[in-house]
Parts: C-alpha cells; sequence; structure tokens
C-alpha cells in the first residue's frame, strides 16, 4: 500500500477512536483537560525538536510579529476547538461531533469563497446547499441550531485557512501554537491547584498517566496527518478524512447509544449526499489534472 495513504489513514483512524479515550477522563473537568493536554504536547514537541535540534526556525520567528500574530490566532482557534470537542464528548455529544468533521470540507469550500476569493465549482455549490438544507433540518427538528457541529467546524475551517497560508510546517507550527498556548495553561493549572480543584497528581496512577499520555495522543497523528499529506494528492486525502467523522459517528450511535432518531438521519442523509457530491467532484477533478498532467 502506498505509504502516504497508510500515514493518513492511521491518523484519521486515530482521531476517529479519540471519544474512547475522552470518555476515560470523564473524572476531570473539560477545561483541566485542555490545560493538560496543551502543556504535555508542548513538553513531547520540545523533546522532539531536541533531538532533532531542529530550533533555527524560531529566532527568525520571533522577529516576525505578524507570523506570531497568526500562530497566537490559529492557537486560539485550536484550543476553542479542543475545548468543544473535549466537552461535547464527556457530555454525551459524540454523534454532534462528528457531524461537525463531515461537514468542514464544506465550510472550507466556503471559506475559501469569501476569504480567498476562490470560485466553487457548480457541484462545490450544489453539495453547499444540500448541507445548509441538512442543518436547516435538524435545527427545524430539534428547535435549536446544531451549535457543537457548527463551532467545531467553524473554529476547524478557520484554523486549517490560517495554516494552509502559514510559513511553518506541521511540526514547528504546532510546537509555536502550543508555546503560545502554555503559560494560559500553567496558569489555570495553578490556580485549580491553589484551590484545591486540580485533579493531577491524582491519588490513583491510571488517572496521572491517562492525562499525561494527552501529549503524545495529540501530537502523534498530528505527524502522522503530516507524512501522509506530503505524500497524498488533495482529492486522495479529502476522501480518507472522512474515515475520522465515520468512526466517531459508529462510536456515538452504536457505543454509548446516543439517540438517533429516523428524522435526524434525514438531516445526516443530506449532509451525506452533500459529501458525496463534494468528493466526486474532487475525484473527477483529480483525475482530469492528471490526465492533462
Amino acid at each position: 500500500m502506498h505509504p502516504g495513504i497508510v500515514y493518513a489513514a492511521l491518523a484519521f483512524t486515530w482521531w476517529g477512536l479519540f471519544p474512547l479515550y475522552f470518555r476515560i477522563v470523564t473524572t476531570v473537568a473539560p477545561g483541566e483537560v485542555l490545560a493538560h493536554r496543551i502543556v504535555w504536547c508542548l513538553v513531547l514537541l520540545l523533546g522532539v525538536l531536541g533531538a532533532r535540534r531542529q530550533w533555527g526556525w524560531l529566532g527568525a520567528v520571533l522577529r516576525q510579529p505578524k507570523v506570531l500574530g497568526a500562530f497566537a490566532a490559529s492557537a486560539l482557534l485550536l484550543s476553542a476547538n479542543w475545548l468543544t470537542y473535549i466537552w461535547s464528548i464527556q457530555n454525551g455529544h459524540v454523534v454532534d461531533a462528528s457531524l461537525g468533521y463531515f461537514i468542514t470540507p464544506l465550510v472550507n469550500v466556503l471559506l475559501g469563497y469569501s476569504l480567498l476569493h476562490e470560485r466553487p465549482r457548480r457541484a462545490q455549490w450544489a453539495a453547499l446547499t444540500l448541507a445548509c438544507l441538512g442543518v436547516a433540518w435538524l435545527t427545524w427538528q430539534t428547535g435549536r441550531l446544531p451549535w457543537i457541529a457548527l463551532l467545531l467546524a467553524a473554529t476547524f475551517g478557520c484554523y486549517g485557512l490560517l495554516r494552509k497560508v502559514a510559513v511553518l510546517g506541521a511540526l514547528e507550527g504546532l510546537t509555536l501554537e502550543t508555546m503560545v498556548l502554555a503559560p494560559f495553561a500553567l496558569i489555570a493549572l495553578a490556580v485549580w491547584s491553589a484551590h484545591g480543584q486540580a485533579s493531577f497528581p491524582a491519588p490513583d496512577l491510571r488517572t496521572n498517566l491517562w492525562l499525561i499520555a494527552l501529549g503524545p495522543i495529540t501530537a502523534v497523528p498530528l505527524l502522522l496527518f503530516a507524512a501522509g499529506a506530503r505524500r497524498l494528492s488533495m482529492t486522495t486525502l479529502g476522501l480518507l478524512q472522512y474515515i475520522g467523522p465515520s468512526i466517531q459517528f459508529v462510536l456515538g450511535v452504536w457505543i454509548f447509544r446516543e439517540p438517533f432518531t429516523p428524522a435526524r438521519l434525514i438531516g445526516f442523509g443530506l449532509i451525506w449526499f452533500a459529501l458525496a457530491i463534494y468528493s466526486l467532484d474532487g475525484w473527477r477533478v483529480g483525475r482530469l489534472a492528471s490526465a492533462a498532467a
């Protein structure tokens, strides 16, 4: 099998299985889980950079305020996405979280049109229209917007947009983002500890290990994704990215037994149909581009 497909598939499968992990640490508040995720991820990344002696980029970035500002914004979006996701998993909204990552590719098309002045093709407009109808149907059925899905899609879509134009690679970029967030995370952990509200260090070894493991659990799939993205076309990568939300959806319905009514299936069905149109159009354009090349 193509190594790029292996790396990307492993990354998306890893992300899809995240709900199983975050359900283990339900005794820890979402905000504290986020803080530990930031701190331990930074510790691991600094260790990797130290082993590779890969520090030259840091001095150059610190002399560029615009670059620092862009990564501060992407760090804020990333933390908002992580916090929303952790909260949704711990509070029984795995299916809603999966919906957010199903519609993220369509949000990317909308962002490209509105901010980068890209011109979506007819099939992409059709996919966006169907997705909007699906969201409208879910809103009408429940009486409220599917805010978890929309917030996850919006934050991850905007984060992807900033990283698309970023000057750093995946490893350096994630390190800088966690460096920006780490002071706030450490302050929060110190405050919670001073008030006796911290869960770390916990009396049981398992909780301590699960919190420390947030570092590699966060960083490894991102590095696998970066390795796969360098070796694959955007069309192939776009098709593989549905592995993650598909696994999350299966976990939410069949493992965690979240309610999924026939009326809700209609809304999801419209969004899945939109994704099918979007994916087939991307595959067709990719084939034409390859033939032309």
